[in-house]
């Protein structure tokens, strides 16, 4: 073979090898920065790129994703001097490669120190019960520092959580025993409340039953009342009707006598031991005496002697 034939070959070969070499495949969520010379060039994005050989130098890909960091516990001092530990999550996204790549040294390793430094910071500012329950406000304060903090080295902090609070032992202890007798508290004030109202119900079941019965008690007075009302009236008008009968009928005063004795015999047959007879009764007995006298004097004709000794010992 001629030594140009050779040439060619070799020269054909380093062709394809110096195309090979300048194609770069980037995946989707990933980016690579190219230097070129020692110097930054371009960020490549998602495709088929281009660069030049032996002259660019490119990175490796990197990740664009959300990226959660766990970091391990930090101990940390409240305002009240209780030392606890706390671990932290942080979640963050690089949105610039470029300034992820030249901004920070280990930027994951930046990340979890500022983390440690900010949560002794705001921490320290609160006493325990409030870093317990305060766990938002310590949340947000964080993002918005680490974002800020962050932004120079291309990176967004997305979220941080405070994943454990642990403080010591005899604290925990502490804490469990003053939560029993804050349950115990509002139980005994929820049974006190219970009885308390059972008892007002219960009295005000008997207030209502007695208002119930007096009320029963007086609706049976009234009907009893106006029964009675009702059967005097009643009587009052037969009384009334008879009289005006008998007035009408113009009785003799053979039956106003007989009537007189009715009412004498009403009295005798009561309890009483005395009886005072008014005049006009008298009256009444002696005219019912002479009209004796007059139905006996056709049968029986009598002396005059004996008729004044029949009066007189009447």
């Amino acid at each position: 073979m001629p030594a140009w034939g050779i040439v060619l070959i070799v020269f054909g070969v380093l062709l394809l090898v110096t195309f090979a070499l300048s194609i770069r495949i980037v995946r989707q969520a990933t980016a690579v920065v190219v230097e070129r010379l020692g110097k930054y060039c371009k960020t490549l994005e998602t495709g088929i790129r281009f660069v030049i050989p032996f002259f660019d130098r490119t990175s490796k890909p990197i990740s664009l994703k959300e990226i959660v960091a766990d970091f391990k516990p930090q101990p940390v001092i409240t305002k009240d001097n209780v030392t606890m530990q706390i671990d932290t999550v942080v979640y963050f996204q690089i949105t610039d490669a470029k300034l992820f790549s030249y901004g920070v040294d280990s930027p994951i390793k930046a990340i979890e120190n500022l983390t440690a430094t900010t949560l002794r910071n705001i921490v320290g500012e609160l006493e325990l019960d409030e870093t317990l329950t305060s766990r938002d406000t310590v949340n947000t304060k964080m993002r918005v520092i680490l974002d800020e903090a962050t932004d120079p080295w291309g990176i967004k902090i997305n979220r941080v959580e405070l994943k454990n609070i642990l403080p010591p032992k005899d604290i925990q202890d502490a804490m469990e025993k003053q939560m029993r007798a804050e349950r115990e508290r509002r139980e005994q004030i929820l049974r006190a409340e219970g009885e308390k109202k059972s008892s007002i119900l219960v009295a005000e079941g008997e207030k209502q039953a007695k208002i119930l019965r007096a009320e029963a008690d007086k609706q049976a007075k009234i009907l009893e009342a106006e029964a009675k009302k009702a059967a005097l009236i009643a009587t009052a008008e037969g009384e009334s009707q008879a009289i005006d009968l008998i007035n009408k009928a113009k009785p003799t005063p053979a039956y106003v006598t007989m009537q007189g004795f009715e009412a004498l015999k009403v009295l005798a047959e009561g309890k009483s031991t005395k009886i005072i007879v008014p005049s006009e009764i008298q009256n009444v007995a002696g005219l019912l005496a002479s009209i004796t006298e007059t139905i006996k004097e056709p049968s029986a004709p009598t002396k005059p002697e004996s008729k004044k000794k029949e009066t007189k010992e009447k």
